[in-house]
């Protein structure tokens, strides 16, 4: 529910049709003076109210811009959750359901913000207000429809379209790239107010019907007082967490399942439940874990992970979620459906916590010892010998400036992920990576929200973050067009991979990563050396993947066998994450001997291990 749902309803439209503008300032200038012309000059401030409906709820929201600085906020009611974000004229701010905010610093938030801003401000009109890049396109056509299309690219911001109705001259949409989709507003239902002309039926879509976002304006007051703190960020909301018996910290023990970190988490009272830790993950619980908490759902919003699917999930909310010794009360839920991740992890994925946890206490995750300690942020002082990173949040996730074999960029740190480093696709071919690593495996890379991520995979020679250097790590570099990781303004994820060689605090209060070595800093770093990506599937281990020219496919295994047994012992007995650990971890040359059941009956395959990058 961000802001850029909402685009200031000040970008309006032209009232009578014209012929073909021949550069933009005409087609802006018509435009001004259809929907009001010198009457915009004296409009210093806009007050919005409207309903919004989205993904079967309907709810409230409110927008308060000045018109003149660009500053903006926006708040939303929505179901269960309750969210704001702004701009103060500097800084973007987000405020989530639990009353806290974050600067909004990292991957594409600054920019945009500015886009925002700018519309915000009616710079297309009032280009004094804030710099901007402006040019004409070809005119576009939709059935009998013909559209003047703008393009602009504010100063700090991204490139966005408006398009002109030839008939009506309204505006009819604008069209924005954000990180991972194109957003297309629609505007509709033009009124009159106060010589004015606004719409007041507003729909944005990313091309997915079913999520689209509807907006109905239901007043807009002209010229509100605009209080002297109004688009600051919002004070601290009361204290939602504290430790038993007074503590100040927790420590907790966890599995480290396929570079994941499981945590036994009490939901309402009930549980313990093995829940997956995420850097940046809200709650997320399953529809089964859901009934059997008697949590009520609403809505069908969109979920997206790393692949390029999307998945519906609902909201709700926790009354209590316990760690160890810390508790904290009325935590928005998303309940999403994780039955695939399940088949993919090997083990029951029943949901997740992450952002919830790691912004109220500092995080210390003993990748060693496999223990996790929760600790007050006010008793929380770092002295040991560790190397501190600074991080901005994306979104929820922290990112810290680094580089991989010296070309630089941002990664997000996910504990999330599996993998050492995914390197995105729009950074690979920026920096046109995939020839600095010739020696390349395409394969099924990771798997989550949305199905199955492609890319290739690598060794790189160094991957820096902050003042932090590991030598030879395996790299992907994404092949994905859509999802998390088809992202222009991330140059990576780093994971588990990773962050098992150190213990890792997280402190989210001073935005700040610590780095402490630990016994397995220059273990090196293995990919799968069987050539196979593996699922849990009813009755064995499906291949998803098999490398061509691999150890798998070359003793014949093919995508779509099942693996029922590993040297005569039945799957049920082996367990996946046990045998991912042996394809990794056991020397090249063993042998495996796999019993596989396809459409030619059962076989048997023996994979020679060995390293394919």
């Amino acid at each position: 529910m961000r802001r850029t749902m909402i685009v200031a309803v000040a970008l309006l439209a032209a009232g009578a049709a014209w012929s073909r503008a021949e550069t933009p300032a005409e087609i802006l200038a018509r435009a001004k003076a259809a929907t009001g012309g010198a009457a915009w000059d004296a409009v210093a401030a806009l007050r919005v109210h409207a309903t919004l409906t989205m993904g079967g709820m309907t709810g409230t929201v409110d927008t308060l811009e000045d018109t003149r600085a660009g500053r903006y906020v926006s708040r939303v009611e929505l179901g269960p959750a309750h969210e704001a974000e702004g701009f103060d004229g500097s800084q973007p701010w987000l405020q989530d359901d639990s009353g806290q905010v974050r600067a909004d610093e990292g991957g594409d938030a600054r920019e945009g913000a500015a886009d925002e801003a700018y519309r915000t401000a009616m710079a297309y009109w009032y280009p004094e207000r804030w710099p901007a890049a402006i040019e004409a396109v070809d005119d576009r056509r939709e059935g009998d429809r013909r559209f003047h299309v703008v393009r602009i690219t504010p100063k700090g911001g991204r490139p966005f379209e408006i398009w002109v109705d030839a008939a009506t001259s309204l505006v009819d949409r604008t069209v924005e790239r954000t990180a991972i989709e194109t957003r297309t507003t629609l505007f509709s239902d033009y009124r009159e107010v106060r010589g004015l002309k606004l719409p007041f039926a507003i729909r944005q879509t990313n091309g997915e019907p079913k999520y689209d976002q509807l907006l109905t304006v239901t007043t807009v007051d002209v010229n509100p007082t605009l209080p002297g703190d109004a688009f600051a960020p919002p004070p601290p909301p009361a204290v939602d967490f504290a430790l038993a018996a007074g503590a100040t910290s927790t420590t907790v023990p966890f599995e480290l399942i396929n570079n994941h970190i499981y945590v036994a988490v009490k939901l309402n009272g009930k549980g313990p439940y093995r829940l997956l830790c995420d850097t940046g993950g809200a709650n997320v619980v399953t529809p089964g874990l859901a009934s059997e908490l008697g949590l009520k759902t609403q809505g069908a919003l969109e979920g997206r992970g790393v692949g390029e699917k999307s998945e519906d999930m609902a909201l709700s909310r926790l009354d209590t979620l316990e760690i160890g010794g810390a508790t904290i009360k009325s935590q928005l839920a998303i309940v999403l459906p994780f039955g695939q991740l399940s088949n993919v992890e090997g083990v029951p994925v029943l949901g997740l916590v992450g952002y919830e946890v790691f912004k109220r206490f500092v995080v210390t995750i003993d990748y060693e010892h496999c223990r996790l300690t929760l600790t007050l942020p006010s008793a929380f002082a770092y002295h040991g010998a560790g190397t501190v990173v600074p991080f901005v949040f994306n979104e929820h996730v922290p990112q810290v400036e680094g580089s991989i074999n010296g070309v630089a960029g941002r990664f997000d740190i996910d504990t999330g992920s599996r993998a050492t480093v995914d390197l995105l696709g729009p950074f690979v071919e920026k920096n046109s990576l995939a020839a600095r690593f010739p020696k390349r495996v395409e394969t099924v890379t990771g798997w989550g929200v949305g199905g199955a991520a492609r890319g290739e995979v690598a060794r790189a020679a160094t991957l820096r973050l902050g003042g932090v250097e590991v030598a030879n790590p395996v790299v992907v570099l994404s092949r994905q067009k859509k999802g998390a990781f088809s992202d222009p303004y991330v140059a990576g994820n780093v994971g588990g991979g990773l962050l098992k060689r150190f213990t890792v605090t997280f402190d989210y209060a001073r935005k700040q990563i610590v780095l402490e070595p630990n016994a397995g800093f220059k273990a090196p770093d293995v990919w799968d050396r069987s050539g196979m990506w593996i699922n849990a599937a009813v009755d064995g281990f499906e291949v998803a993947d098999a490398v061509a020219g691999g150890p798998a496919a070359e003793a014949g295994v093919k995508t779509g066998d099942r693996i029922v047994a590993v040297d005569g012992v039945p799957v049920a007995k082996v367990g996946l994450p046990a045998l991912r650990t042996r394809f990794r971890s056991d020397p090249p040359g063993s042998q495996v001997t796999l019993t596989l059941a396809g459409e030619q009956g059962t076989r048997t395959a023996t994979v020679t291990l060995r390293d394919l990058v």
